[in-house]
């Protein structure tokens, strides 16, 4: 288990975005004023995010000095990612949001992971996330760093196994899946930290106080195997 808490003050008198993270085995929490005033905590602990994410949020909203209604909005990273993980994160948001009154910004987890690996690659690099699905497929995305901005150079979608290496030539590959041909970097979730960086530079039309409406970002339809007997 690691536990890392981050405090940086600035005399900013704004209200903070809270944001949450646990598209992954990431775990987190951050409330973040701006690149200089904000708190973060947390959790690399498999199986912990129904239990540990609200501890998470309050150890971030304490450290800091703020309440949950001192907020202006819940950030919460959307997906692709673990299906059991991002419906943990929603409904944990939804319900800090009903019991707050505060709007709600679904946050494209790849989005704001290529943000955060803006400061791992050198302008007019392009890199690529990939994050395995299963034992066949890879959520997929190829990015420009455009300076202080992302570009989308391929989009977000399913891609097979095999596929990834003739995709990711002469590039720098960041995610969780193996491939013994290639050096993948193991940086596969957003930090909270860059989900609320994420809503603060994009996510001013996308607050919504629908919260019945929000359903994570799959990509790829939900489903259970049984096994037969």
């Amino acid at each position: 288990m690691v536990i890392s808490e981050q405090l940086q003050f600035s005399n900013m008198n704004e209200k903070p975005i809270l944001a949450i993270e646990t598209s992954d085995k990431l775990c987190g929490a951050s409330v973040y004023f701006n690149n200089e005033k904000y708190s973060e905590t947390i959790l690399m602990l498999k199986n912990s995010h129904s239990e540990k994410i609200f501890n998470c949020v309050d150890v971030s909203l304490k450290q800091i000095g703020v309440e949950l209604k001192d907020c202006k909005v819940i950030a919460v990273s959307s997906g692709p990612g673990s299906f059991t993980g991002l419906r943990i994160g929603l409904s944990s948001a939804k319900g800090l949001a009903m019991g707050s009154g505060l709007p709600i910004v679904l946050v494209p987890t790849f989005e704001a992971l290529a943000l955060e690996l803006l400061l791992s690659t050198k302008p007019g690099d392009e890199f690529v996330i990939a994050n395995k699905v299963n034992i066949e497929e890879i959520y997929y995305a190829r990015f420009k760093n455009d300076g202080n901005i992302y570009k989308f150079v391929e989009d977000l979608k399913l891609i097979r196994q095999d596929e990834l290496e003739n995709l990711s030539k002469g590039v720098l590959v960041f995610g969780n899946v193996v491939n013994s041909n290639l050096k993948i970097i193991n940086k596969f979730a957003p930090s909270p930290k860059s989900i609320a960086e994420w809503c603060m530079r994009f996510g001013q039309n996308l607050l919504t106080y629908e919260y019945d409406y929000l359903e994570p970002k799959y990509l790829k339809s939900f489903s259970i195997n049984r096994k037969v007997k």
